[in-house]
């Protein structure tokens, strides 16, 4: 699946994802970058979401949807599923049960909740996120944290890959 052409759910063209290996490069630079609610920034802080922003930034090219504020329990009082929404809007839906390395995933933490919750495939049983208290890290992908997996996405080709193909 990863290397297939998928249409995303809001483009008129088919849209391909980007390199799977530059997604993984990419989240394993960000490794060691402190838990930081909110922050983007690699090695100074960032949450999960933001760890997400900064690999887009560093694969994909400029963010494309602003970032509100969000408290910390934003995922435990909406009924919207916030995260997946914007990610349908950017970037390419997947089956999260052919997800693989590169994939980003989204977690539901608990029954009946939202999903709050973002990681980064880098193999068939790992993944890279930023969490609470550890910071940004890559750890196995257990039964547990799969079964948490609802949703999953993967980056699109940067707009200067895509142009380059066209030529």
């Amino acid at each position: 699946m990863i290397g297939a052409a998928v249409v995303a759910p809001d483009a008129t063209s088919v849209a391909r994802p980007a390199d799977p290996r530059s997604v993984i490069a990419s989240a394993r630079g960000w490794l060691g970058t402190p838990y930081h609610d909110q922050a983007s920034v690699k090695g100074v802080g960032c949450d999960c979401l933001g760890l997400a922003r900064g690999v887009w930034r560093e694969v994909v090219g400029s963010e494309t949807l602003p970032v509100p504020p969000y408290s910390r329990d934003w995922g435990e009082i909406g009924s919207r599923e916030v995260l997946a929404d914007s990610a349908a809007r950017v970037m390419i839906r997947i089956d999260p049960e052919t997800a693989g390395p590169g994939a980003v995933v989204l977690f539901r933490m608990r029954a009946g909740a939202i999903v709050k919750h973002i990681g980064i495939l880098t193999g068939d049983d790992s993944f890279i996120h930023s969490y609470e208290r550890l910071g940004v890290i890559e750890e196995p992908l257990t039964i547990a944290w799969r079964r948490r997996i609802v949703f999953a996405f993967l980056f699109p080709r940067p707009a200067s890959a895509r142009r380059q193909k066209k030529s």
